[in-house]
């Protein structure tokens, strides 16, 4: 389906919801109506309000009178009295509630609330939509001719009237501009009759659009009508920090939404002390760090410590009261040495659990290394023999004499010696091989003089 007239999606077509021409429920595509929650109450026809809201471009409301008791719903298009000429709104809010809204703004009731002609047939929105359709070459044309006079100030919107006699051009400045010469030209130009309106920045971001930090749609945009000032006190009340950038919002002023919370802020403020000096202690001057409103709780730190102590608002107050009378307490808690600590009742034993969950740190156990795999089998290689100390024969014999005893194990010399490894000292080798020739001979020498000698007793040879 088509978009609306406000809109430029489509062509106007027939709209399912309130089977208006051009209009959808809401009355426009940027505003919220306020809503009727009279209008199913049956209240009696001859007590009904016969002032009507019209709602315009941009969120733009006025009030106009029902004199011939049309039957009107509403979103329906309406043509109205305007001076100078006639212009086309829909219709926001009827009945009672009208009188409310008119009470609240503070609109008499008399004479000067002009007149509904009559409901806007399809002619009229044609002519209308004509004369909507020359609001973008004229903001862009004017926007040159600004430039080029000069002038210091922000052309934003451009609304023409419905009968295409006049248009009302939207403007924003800091100081105050001449712009006599500017309509003139303006007038010459567009031949239309020119009207200067200048708005607040607020009024210009509502009128523009855009998708504040929070991610929904500016409540200027939305429905914010009438903008209350708000001040830096509003975010000093609510613990905020006083960064421009964090509480300015797209027009450049603070954000309205400082002002949501704050009665709350201030109700609850009414049950803290005010701290303006240090508590003193004996511990030393404790200055106070933050105050959390809500929870009515207070940090303080000794001598501008990292670390801050919390209390409850009670016991500021009786520190604050001791200090009066010229008594110092031992600390923040405790009134007297070697006392036990005072429960406050409402500690920030959330902040504690998270400090010694992260204070603990767990030890990583240590994984073993993995031996680097190789291409040459690690079994079939023999470990490397180290040189030991110099053994004698008598040693060796009786090493290897303990070793054959246990399991008839050789010896590591003996085994290097059987795969075919060289000795581990060329010294050694060379001893041992001496000393085998000498032990041989000296044996056969033996035998052969055993033989020779007779075997007489106890007698000698002569």
């Amino acid at each position: 389906m088509a978009g609306c007239n406000n809109c430029s999606t489509g062509n106007p077509a027939t709209v399912g919801g309130c089977q208006n021409n051009g209009s959808c429920g809401t009355g426009d595509c940027n505003k919220m109506n306020s809503f009727d929650w009279l209008s199913h109450m049956g209240i009696p026809e001859v007590d009904k309000f016969d002032i009507i809201e019209v709602k315009f471009k941009g969120g733009r409301k006025d009030y106009f009178r029902n004199v011939d008791h049309l039957q009107l719903t509403t979103g329906d298009p309406v043509v109205v009295d305007v001076p100078n000429g006639h212009h086309i709104g829909y219709i926001s809010l009827q009945g009672e509630l009208v009188r409310l809204q008119m009470q609240k703004r503070k609109i008499k009731n008399d004479d000067n609330i002009l007149k509904i002609y009559r409901l806007a047939n399809q002619k009229d929105l044609e002519k209308w939509q004509e004369a909507k359709n020359r609001e973008i070459p004229t903001l862009y044309r004017s926007k040159q001719i600004i430039e080029e006079l000069g002038l210091e100030m922000k052309l934003s919107d451009i609304e023409y009237q419905a009968d295409n006699s006049k248009a009302t051009f939207y403007y924003s400045a800091d100081d105050r501009v001449d712009f006599r010469e500017l309509i003139k030209i303006l007038a010459s130009e567009f031949k239309i009759r020119v009207e200067m309106r200048q708005i607040s920045l607020r009024q210009e971001a509502g009128r523009l659009g855009g998708i504040g930090v929070c991610g929904r749609e500016l409540c200027c945009a939305t429905w914010i009508h009438d903008f209350k000032s708000v001040t830096t006190s509003a975010a000093r009340y609510q613990n905020l920090s006083l960064n421009p950038s964090k509480l300015s919002g797209q027009c450049g002023r603070l954000k309205c939404c400082l002002n949501y919370e704050l009665d709350s802020y201030m109700a609850a403020l009414k049950d803290i002390p005010s701290v303006d000096k240090p508590l003193q202690t004996e511990a030393g001057p404790a200055k106070l760090q933050k105050t959390d409103i809500f929870r009515k709780l207070m940090w303080f730190s000794y001598n501008d410590d990292n670390n801050w102590h919390s209390i409850d608002c009670e016991r500021v107050k009786d520190i604050l009261e001791m200090n009066e009378g010229g008594i110092m307490p031992f600390n923040l808690k405790q009134d007297k040495a070697f006392e036990g600590e005072v429960e406050t009742g409402k500690s920030n034993k959330d902040l504690e659990l998270l400090d010694k969950k992260f204070s603990q740190s767990k030890k990583k156990k240590k994984r073993k290394a993995k031996p680097k795999k190789t291409g040459v089998d690690s079994l079939s290689v023999q470990p490397e023999l180290k040189p030991g100390p110099r053994q004698t024969t008598t040693d060796r014999t009786k090493n290897s004499g303990q070793k054959n005893r246990k399991g008839n194990r050789k010896s590591p010399r003996n085994q290097a010696r059987n795969q075919g490894s060289p000795p581990q000292n060329t010294q050694d080798a060379v001893n041992k091989k001496e000393g085998g020739q000498k032990t041989s001979k000296k044996r056969n020498y033996n035998k052969k003089r055993g033989q020779n000698r007779p075997n007489n007793g106890n007698t000698n040879e002569i």
